[in-house]
């Protein structure tokens, strides 16, 4: 009898239990339909320029003829400058700097991370403090070593002041703090060394932290106007940034080609952060976890 009744006391709590769980699934409910409601709010405010943007490239001229969508403006926009070897210098620069900060942030990230000597701490705080500086600051002392370098106006210039980078560096140094010691240990036993440890075992695990720094670092040198402006001279080093200052005259503005023109130069930023979104969504969420 009494273990009769204590499946049925079971069975009586079961189906409540079942619903209780039920109902505390995430994003269930009023809550999970204003969450989505937000987001897609959030998403349509950032589409909007990027569909205003090509609605304005497709117009037709101020003093052309006839309606509907007006292609030309991107070939007309192409043909304007010399697009072709902007697109190659600002990949040069873009790519140089990624692989640069990616390299060092490693290096000193590991270093941060695993290695203890004396100051570490206060050098990684004085390293993170450059965060606060901004480079137009230091514009002036880099060009003077860049200019007894001989490397103005060349790729050096573009490419070597921005080699290191403290949100890389503070980057790596938290991601490699969530990797377990064990798997280091484990391989000292076998008779590694800590360059071996680095780009043997660190590194692979390390693949998020590099999809993520890639991103910003990619898009954020691709969007620089300042550092060519300052360092560049000529037209065959220009950017595609400098290469969208010809549609902007001094009294006129065709916005059609110059929209046309950014929808060339947003291209390859969309296109890198669609390829790598998922590992710089798993970067960003497991950066600093332990």
């Amino acid at each position: 009898m009494s273990v009769s009744k204590s499946l049925d006391d079971t069975s009586l709590i079961e189906p409540k239990s079942a619903h209780a769980s039920a109902s505390n699934v995430p994003g269930s409910g009023y809550d999970g339909i204003a969450l989505h409601v937000a987001a897609i709010a959030v998403a349509v405010i950032f589409i909007l320029p990027l569909v205003a943007m090509v609605i304005v490239s497709l117009r037709a001229p101020v003093d052309g003829t006839g309606g509907g969508l007006y292609w030309q403006n991107y070939a007309e926009a192409w043909r304007a400058t010399n697009f072709g070897r902007q697109f190659f210098n600002s990949l040069v620069m873009s790519l140089g700097v990624t692989a640069g900060q990616i390299i060092t942030s490693l290096m000193a990230g590991y270093a941060f991370a695993r290695m203890k000597f004396f100051g570490r701490d206060a050098l990684l705080i004085i390293v993170l403090s450059t965060l606060i500086i901004p480079f137009q600051v230091l514009v002036i002392p880099v060009f003077i070593m860049l200019t007894k370098f001989g490397w103005v106006n060349t790729y050096y210039a573009l490419i070597v002041p921005s080699l290191a980078n403290a949100f890389g560096i503070f980057l790596f140094t938290q991601f490699f703090k969530t990797i377990p010691v064990e798997l280091e240990e484990a391989a000292y036993l076998d008779g590694a060394s800590r360059w071996t440890i680095l780009w043997r075992i660190m590194v692979p695990l390390a693949r998020p932290a590099i999809a993520t720094l890639f991103l910003f670092t990619f898009i954020a040198e691709w969007n620089d106007l300042f550092k060519p402006l300052v360092f560049t001279s000529t037209n065959n080093m220009r950017t595609v940034q400098l290469g969208l200052t010809v549609f902007q005259e001094q009294f006129k503005v065709e916005y059609n080609l110059l929209m046309a023109a950014v929808v060339f130069v947003t291209i390859p930023s969309v296109l890198i952060f669609f390829l790598g979104q998922n590992q710089f969504i798993k970067g960003i969420a497991t950066t600093g976890l332990k």
